[in-house]
């Protein structure tokens, strides 16, 4: 009943903030304009609001609040939260905001989350069981936490060192991956909808089987799901909000504290994004390979290719949504050497996929389609 109801006042809170938002945006001219906005990957051509991290950072840190007890962890959300809040509305205002300082504000917000604790201290080993590797490859678990600095700023705090710095790592990158998979109406809220799901259903199952610390996981899990919910009312097809930067990037931070905060469980969300993160890889070293800035962005994404064969914005956003399901319930009952090869397997057929869609898509491409879409 309270996973419920955190799921419910999220959503609510989140949805009955939107057209508040909507009004906001356009007073203080937080608009996708195209024809004054212009940028390389967007392909819609209709004037929309933005700023959608507003109603989302109300639904989220109200309900966190109210629900939740006060934990350095959840300071620590709030504070990431806070700044990404900020970065996105000013993505939002200014017409080109260069994506270098974009990412440097995203270290800092990542940064928030490790200072209060937030450390993924080991992770679980997918190869022992058919590779002989030496130590410390050869173990179980492979434990972050062996190296500790002791600090003294704002009271005493231990780093751990490869504990910290993979938190880190995870947290940006993951942000960076949903930021890239809002191209379409519906999309991203989509993902973030069916993987918070995912997320606090493994919280719960963890919960049940004896870890009471994962009961709160498990409510920010469904509540980062009410609001994605309460969101893609509003940005489904034909969208009258758009997410932004800022709303993207506060539900991928939540995404990957999750995973942390749940047992470490970086394979789950792995195989429930895979789909994204696969896409993200591959647009980062085709990038690379073209001799061009990875983190400028063009319509190489694989949600431009669907497009490009003619698939609508509902069919993207459903396709994302039922695969993420799909291998989110493959991730809650397999182990970890399970997981590691759906993940392997998954990867070969989207990377075939992309390959195909970029080879042959033309041949199947339907032309003059009104997509609505962005990003």
């Amino acid at each position: 009943m309270d996973i419920l109801f955190v799921f419910a006042l999220a959503c609510l809170l989140t949805a009955a903030f939107v057209p508040v938002t909507i009004k906001i945006a356009e007073r203080f001219g937080l608009i996708d304009n195209p024809s004054i906005r212009p940028h390389p990957a967007h392909v819609h051509t209709k004037i929309t609001p933005r700023a959608g991290g507003l109603a989302i950072y109300v639904g989220i840190v109200v309900t966190s609040l109210l629900l939740l007890p006060l934990t350095k962890y959840l300071v620590g959300i709030v504070i990431g939260s806070t700044i990404l809040l900020i970065l996105g509305l000013i993505d939002d205002r200014v017409r080109t905001f260069n994506p270098y300082l974009r990412l440097c504000l995203l270290f800092l917000a990542a940064g928030a989350a490790v200072i209060s604790g937030i450390g993924i201290t080991y992770v679980n080993n997918p190869l022992i069981g058919f590779l002989q590797l030496g130590p410390p490859f050869n173990e179980q678990i492979l434990r972050l936490d062996q190296i500790i600095i002791p600090i003294n700023i704002f009271g005493s705090h231990n780093i751990v060192l490869f504990a910290d710095i993979f938190a880190f790592l995870w947290i940006v990158t993951l942000t960076q991956v949903i930021n890239w998979s809002k191209g379409v109406d519906g999309q991203m809220p989509s993902i973030t909808l069916t993987s918070a799901v995912i997320l606090g259903l493994l919280s719960l199952k963890l919960f049940l089987a004896g870890d009471p610390n994962q009961l709160n996981v498990g409510k920010l899990a469904f509540i980062v799901a009410g609001s994605s919910l309460g969101f893609l009312f509003f940005n489904w097809y034909p969208a009258k909000i758009q997410p932004g930067f800022s709303a993207s990037t506060i539900l991928a931070f939540l995404l990957a504290i999750l995973s942390i905060l749940s047992g470490a469980k970086l394979a789950t969300a792995l195989l429930v994004m895979a789909i994204p993160i696969i896409d993200f890889l591959y647009t980062f070293f085709r990038r690379i390979m073209q001799g061009r800035s990875p983190v400028w962005g063009d319509r190489g994404h694989l949600h431009h290719k669907l497009l490009a064969l003619g698939w609508s914005p509902q069919r993207i956003s459903l396709f994302y949504m039922a695969t993420s399901f799909i291998l989110g319930g493959i991730s809650l009952f397999a182990n970890a050497e399970g997981k590691f090869f759906a993940l392997l397997s998954v990867t070969i057929v989207v990377l075939l996929f992309i390959v195909w869609i970029n080879s042959f898509g033309d041949l199947s491409k339907r032309p003059g389609l009104d997509n609505g879409s962005k990003t």
